[in-house]
C-alpha cells in the first residue's frame, strides 16, 4: 500500500510535575492515498491524542515517541517551519467544537480567506468565488449573504459547516476529521459524508475520520481501528471488523444503541404545559434609525401539549426553531400566544410572579461543560438552586446533593471535584442533577445526547426513562438524533423554519410519516442505523 501517513509505535505521555499519564501506547496504522481510516472509541480513548500528534498540536507537557511519517518524511521531532508548511496545506483538521476554533472577532469571509491567502496567495477578491463555492459545497444557504457573518451569528450546524470549508479550501492530500458531524442534524450530515466521499473521488484525498458513531463508520470508512484506553484493540476493513468482531470491546460498541421505548403515559396524567399559536419573531432593523422591516418567523404558531410522565420529542435541522421554541416556552425570550404551565397562564408574568412557577420547569442544555461554571464544585452547582428558590430550609444542603447524585448515578464522594475533572457523560449526570434537585414537574432537554459517546447516549436515556417513572416527569426533548428520540419520546413534533409541520403518536411519525421533510429526516437517520446494523 501506498501509505500518505504511516504511524508506528505511537506513544504519548503527559507530565504533570512528577505525575505522568500515559494517553496513547504503541499504536501503528497506516492511510494509503484515497482511503479513508476511521478511529473509534468512547472519550478519552486516545483518539484525538493520535489525531494531534500527527503534525505536532500537542502542547508542551506532552512526550511522543514512535514514528509519524507523512509522505516519508518523519513528524516526530521535526522543526516547525516543516510542521507548519504541512499543516492546513497538506494535512488540513476539522474539529469537534467550531467556537473553540473560529475566531469571533472576524467573519467569515475572512477567516476562510486567510487560509487561501497563507498558502495560495489569493487576495479578498479572487478568493471570493472559491469561499462562495465551498460554503455552497458544505451546505450553507444563501453564502453570498454570509460572507460578512459572525461566528456567533450562525447555528451550531452552520459554524461545523464553516469550519469544513476552511478545512477543504486547500484541497488537502490527507484530510483528519475529529467528530466533524456531531453538530449536524442528520439530512446535513449526509450531505457532508457525500460531499466527503466525493472528494476523495476527484482528488484523491485520504482521511482519518475520527468518530463515536459506528454508523458513520460503516458508511464512510474503508478500514478501522477500535481504541481503548489508549491502545488499539482491533483494525481492519470496515465489513469484517464489524461482521466478524473479534474483541469483547468492539463487540460492546456495536451493540450500544437505544432500545426499547418509553412507559406509557398513566391514564388521566396531568397536563402540565399547554401552548396555543406560541409565536417568536425577532425584528430586523435597518438603517440609521434602526426601523423594523420584517421579522424572524423563528417559532410561527406552534401548540405544544405535555402531560405528567409524557415525553415530547422535538426535531429538526439546525435553525429549524427547537431551541427557540424551548426558550419561549421556558420565559426566556418575548414571545406571542398563551403559555399554560399547571393551569395558569404565564404569558404576562414578569420577574418575581415567575420565581416560584421556574423551580418546577428546569431546563439541561446541549453542552454542559458551557453551563457548569469552572469556579464551582459540583456541590456548588447542584446547590445552588435550592438557595435561589429558599426550598433547603431545615436540611442538610450536601445530603441532599449526594441523594440526588446518588440518584443520577453519580458517587457522592466526588461533589467536591470541578467539572473539568469529569468525562462528557458524567458532566451530563451534573446538569440533570442540578435540575432534578429542585423536583421539578417539566425539564426541558436541549440536545443532552448529542456530543455523548454511543454507549453513554445509552445509560443517559436509561436514566432519564427512571427519572421520569419515579417522578412522573413530563419532559420536551430536542434532538437531531432520532433514534434517541424514537426510543424515549410518547410523541413526536417536527420543525421546519419555524413552523411545525408533522406531529402525532411516535410510531404513527416515523412509520407513517405524512410531509416529504419528515420522510427526509427519518430515511437520513435511519439508513446508517440500519447499515451499521447490517451483517
Amino acid at each position: 500500500m501506498n501509505a500518505v501517513l504511516q504511524v508506528s509505535g505511537l506513544t504519548v505521555t503527559f507530565r504533570q510535575g512528577e505525575a505522568l499519564t500515559r494517553a496513547v501506547h504503541d499504536v501503528s496504522f497506516a492511510i494509503g492515498r484515497g482511503e479513508t481510516v476511521a478511529l473509534v472509541g468512547e472519550s478519552g480513548s486516545g483518539k484525538s491524542v493520535t489525531a494531534l500528534s500527527t503534525v505536532g498540536l500537542l502542547p508542551d507537557s506532552a512526550e511522543v515517541t514512535g514514528s509519524v511519517r507523512y509522505e516519508g518524511a518523519e513528524m516526530v521531532g521535526a522543526d516547525a517551519a516543516e510542521l507548519r508548511r504541512v499543516r492546513g496545506n497538506d494535512i488540513s483538521f476539522v474539529f469537534q467544537e467550531p467556537m473553540t476554533s473560529l475566531n469571533p472577532l472576524h467573519t467569515i469571509e475572512r477567516q476562510i480567506g486567510e487560509s487561501l491567502e497563507l498558502h495560495q496567495g489569493l487576495g479578498r477578491e479572487a478568493a471570493r468565488p472559491r469561499i462562495i463555492e465551498l460554503l455552497t459545497r458544505v451546505g450553507i444557504r444563501d453564502p453570498e449573504s454570509r460572507l460578512g457573518a459572525w461566528p456567533h451569528q450562525l447555528s451550531g450546524g452552520q459554524r461545523q459547516r464553516v469550519m469544513i470549508a476552511m478545512a477543504l479550501a486547500n484541497r488537502p492530500e490527507l484530510l483528519i476529521a475529529d467528530e466533524p458531524t456531531t453538530a449536524l442534524d442528520v439530512t446535513i450530515e449526509a450531505q457532508i459524508l457525500k460531499l466527503l466521499k466525493e472528494l476523495q473521488r476527484d482528488e484523491g484525498m485520504s482521511m482519518l475520520f475520527i468518530t463515536h458513531d459506528l454508523g458513520i463508520v460503516r458508511r464512510i470508512a474503508d478500514r478501522v481501528c477500535v481504541m481503548e484506553q489508549g491502545t488499539i484493540v482491533e483494525q481492519g476493513p470496515v465489513t469484517e471488523v464489524f461482521d466478524r468482531p473479534r474483541h469483547p470491546y468492539t463487540r460492546k460498541l456495536l451493540q450500544a444503541e437505544p432500545k426499547g421505548g418509553p412507559e406509557p403515559v398513566p391514564d388521566g396524567a396531568e397536563e402540565l404545559l399547554r401552548t396555543e399559536n406560541l409565536r417568536v419573531w425577532f425584528p430586523i432593523r435597518r438603517g440609521f434609525l434602526r426601523r423594523t422591516v420584517g421579522h424572524i418567523k423563528a417559532v410561527d404558531g406552534a401548540d405544544v401539549s405535555v402531560r405528567a410522565g409524557e415525553t415530547l420529542g422535538v426535531v429538526g435541522e439546525s435553525g429549524s426553531g427547537k431551541t427557540t421554541l424551548a426558550l419561549g416556552i421556558m420565559r426566556l425570550v418575548s414571545s406571542e400566544g398563551r403559555i399554560v404551565f399547571l393551569g395558569r397562564d404565564i404569558q404576562g408574568l414578569r420577574g418575581r410572579q415567575l420565581r416560584p412557577l421556574r423551580r418546577n420547569m428546569q431546563m439541561v442544555f446541549q453542552d454542559p461543560y458551557g453551563s457548569l461554571s469552572p469556579r464551582m464544585s459540583v456541590a456548588q452547582i447542584v446547590a445552588e438552586g435550592l438557595g435561589v428558590h429558599d426550598i433547603a430550609a431545615g436540611r442538610d444542603q450536601r445530603e441532599m446533593v449526594a441523594e440526588i447524585l446518588r440518584e443520577v448515578e453519580l458517587d457522592p464522594e466526588v461533589m467536591d471535584r470541578y467539572p473539568h475533572e469529569f468525562s462528557g457523560g458524567q458532566r451530563q449526570r451534573i446538569a440533570v442533577a442540578r435540575a432534578m434537585i429542585l423536583n421539578p414537574r417539566l425539564v426541558v432537554l436541549d440536545e443532552p445526547t448529542s456530543a455523548l459517546d454511543m454507549t453513554v447516549q445509552v445509560q443517559i436515556v436509561e436514566l432519564l426513562r427512571r427519572l421520569q417513572r419515579t417522578h412522573g416527569l413530563g419532559y420536551i426533548f430536542i434532538s437531531h438524533d432520532l433514534r434517541v428520540v424514537r426510543a424515549l419520546s410518547h410523541k413526536v413534533m417536527v420543525m421546519k423554519q419555524g413552523e411545525v409541520v408533522e406531529q402525532g403518536p411516535t410510531e404513527q411519525i416515523f412509520e407513517h410519516p405524512q410531509t416529504d421533510y419528515t420522510r427526509s429526516l427519518i430515511e437520513a437517520a435511519f439508513s446508517r442505523s440500519v447499515t451499521a446494523q447490517a451483517g
